[in-house]
């Protein structure tokens, strides 16, 4: 469950579609929102993966530095 407006940690545990950016295929750590507006997850790279298993891959951002 997640508060109004805040984004799943972990979509497919929701059953929301997930899309990941290819860039994060070889993140070696990871943070993402916790399902409300004031919690930061961090996993490593390796654990991220695993709990994306399935997710779909595509190219939609860039450095912004």
């Amino acid at each position: 469950d997640c508060d109004i407006g805040a984004v799943p940690p972990i979509g497919a545990a929701s059953d929301v579609p997930v899309i990941l950016d290819e860039s994060l295929r070889d993140a070696a750590d990871v943070y993402f929102e916790g399902g409300d507006h004031k919690t930061l997850v961090h996993v490593s790279g390796k654990d991220f993966r695993n709990l994306t298993t399935g997710a779909r891959q595509a190219r939609f951002s860039h450095r912004a530095f």
